[in-house]
């Protein structure tokens, strides 16, 4: 009796590291995805002040060409200084990078009526570099939405959905394309 009474215990106190361990690795794994997160992010605000940096170099530049396209470089210069100050939830911020992100497709139109802007050295430098960190903004975005995929299924998935709350963890919001940016990567009209 004694014997099958020690054997019950084993096997309970068994189950119990068992649990245990698996609550200690579910809650790890948890806590590397909230970390390979806020890294993604932290990505994505790189590459953004990087394109933040570069903007006003650029409108020096189209300034001394297109001196009749005012309104097009104070909108620049608005929606980055716009996105720049935007502290608000991803969803404000992804809409003003967005609204950004228009605003240099349509100063990089104006090139198209001034050939001598078009052909300027410095001008072509800015505009590969921007057209770089628009690219690398769209990896970070990619690598970062990757990983907010992969934190939100954890927290859905049972059992693991019960550790996350226990543990107060959170679902993540995407960094999304809103639709005027779809509309935006058509290609640019040009009229003369």
């Amino acid at each position: 009796m004694l014997g099958i009474f020690l054997g019950f215990v084993g096997l309970l106190v068994f189950l119990v590291l068992l649990v245990g361990i698996y609550l200690l690795a579910t809650y790890n794994k948890l806590v590397v995805l909230k970390h390979r997160v806020k890294e993604a992010w932290s990505d994505i605000e790189v590459q953004m002040k990087r394109r933040y940096d570069l903007i006003p170099n650029l409108v020096e530049t189209v300034k001394g060409y297109a001196t009749h396209e005012k309104s097009t470089l104070e909108a620049v210069i608005q929606a980055r200084n716009m996105a720049m100050a935007n502290q608000g939830s991803l969803e404000d911020k992804a809409k003003t990078e967005n609204m950004l992100s228009g605003t240099l497709k349509s100063l990089f139109a104006l090139s198209e009526n001034y050939p001598e802007l078009k052909a300027n050295e410095n001008f072509l430098e800015l505009q590969r570099e921007l057209t770089d960190t628009e690219n690398k903004i769209q990896a970070s975005r990619r690598f970062y939405n990757s990983n907010v995929l992969a934190i939100n299924t954890k927290l859905e998935m049972f059992p693991s959905n019960i550790v996350g709350k226990k543990f107060g963890f959170e679902k993540q919001s995407f960094f999304k394309l809103d639709e005027s940016e779809q509309a935006a990567r058509q290609p640019v009209k040009v009229s003369f």
